[in-house]
């Protein structure tokens, strides 16, 4: 097993996801604990040290799951991450007794890293909102040692990522980020990695293989990647992409079986980051992906001069984009919700005015229509 060094720390470079645990049957709320009991053992006696968890996932059921699993370990054998639930603005008034409830749940005495989870367009007004407390709360946590390092993960367009970090940048050791070689472009994870870069915010990694899409490729791209490495797999280049990445301390995997857990284990018993050709080769079939199913909006903004609504269409492409190529993306959705109605695609009026200036000649009014019902339905 590979390690990286955080903060007289010595860190397992895989660490293991909490989201997407075996189940009985198809109830992602029943965690099968007998197989992922056997999993925890094989991942701690092959060296991971790194757990994450959170409020929500497995329904609330995976905290619990983790306590009892890592129960039998001695404590300071393993390094534990949960989060805060802001992604739900309802918890923001509930900071310290959701807090309480995840130490018990966890039956630990101290979280090793806690997140400000998802910090979004939708929820980024009200953690920053001193009425709610969480950043204070949070620091007091830390300073009594119940938080050993305090961090934020984020699904946020880049100027959120800017605005979180200028406000609470000084409390924030590190930062998580979907990172991939799919969202370098779709969900501008560059621009999150130079930002992250140039303040010298070490980085964790979650959504490696984008919850499997980027695993199951069409044959033409297999074969291109063949063509440069057939020596391995789909997987493979997932998490040696990652492995690019100087600053990143942990990659997060959401392992499902012991299959997974295993090669995972062999993958990050070396260090074999991709050379430049080989992430330009990744680069360009994630261009040709996005090509195939996204409409082809250059932000040249002719568009939003002749909207009588001054509607942000080219973002809106954007969301769109992103609703269409994953199915089941949630980001869209809250950040939609986070516009004022009057900016939202169900206010376009269908005037036309922006298809007659836009040099792509996209249908924008029927896009409005479609995202709307994407949006509604979801």
């Amino acid at each position: 097993m590979l390690y990286n060094e955080f903060k007289g720390k010595k860190i397992s470079a895989l660490g293991m996801g909490g989201m997407r645990f075996p189940t009985i049957g198809e109830d992602y709320n029943n965690i099968d604990e007998a197989a992922t009991q056997e999993m925890f053992d094989y991942a701690i006696d092959n060296g991971i040290n790194y757990f994450d968890t959170a409020w929500g996932y497995h329904g609330g059921n995976s905290e619990a799951a983790v306590g009892r699993l890592l129960k039998k370990y001695p404590r300071e054998s393993f390094y534990l991450a949960s989060k805060f639930p802001g992604y739900d603005v309802n918890n923001m008034s509930r900071v310290k007794e959701i807090f309480e409830e995840q130490l018990k749940r966890c039956q630990v005495e101290y979280f090793d890293f806690y997140l400000f989870h998802n910090v979004c367009e939708a929820n980024i007004d009200m953690y920053l909102d001193p009425k709610y407390g969480v950043r204070e709360y949070l620091l007091e946590q830390k300073k009594a040692g119940r938080i050993k390092h305090l961090r934020f993960s984020t699904h946020a367009q880049i100027e959120n990522v800017k605005r979180f970090l200028d406000a609470y940048g000084s409390d924030m050791e590190f930062c998580q980020i979907q990172l991939n070689w799919l969202d370098w472009k779709l969900q501008d994870a560059k621009a999150k990695v130079e930002l992250l870069q140039e303040i010298n915010m070490p980085i964790f990694i979650m959504e490696p293989v984008r919850g499997g899409k980027l695993v199951n490729l069409d044959e033409e791209y297999v074969a291109q990647l063949n063509q440069v490495r057939p020596d391995i797999s789909t997987v493979e280049w997932c998490f040696r992409y990652a492995q690019s990445f100087p600053t990143a301390v942990v990659t997060l995997s959401g392992m499902s079986n012991m299959e997974q857990l295993k090669d995972n284990l062999r993958i990050f018993s070396e260090d074999k980051p991709l050379n430049e050709e080989e992430k330009t080769k990744l680069l360009a079939i994630a261009d040709n992906m996005m090509s195939k199913s996204s409409l082809p909006c250059t932000a040249c903004r002719y568009c939003t001069s002749h909207c009588p609504l001054e509607l942000d269409i080219p973002k809106l492409i954007d969301l769109y984009n992103e609703s269409i190529f994953t199915e089941k993306s949630f980001l869209p959705g809250m950040y939609v919700n986070s516009l004022p109605e009057k900016k939202r695609p169900s206010a376009c009026l269908g005037c036309k005015a922006c298809e007659a200036v836009c040099p792509q000649n996209i249908k924008i009014s029927e896009m409005m229509k479609h995202f709307d019902a994407i949006l509604n339905k979801k």
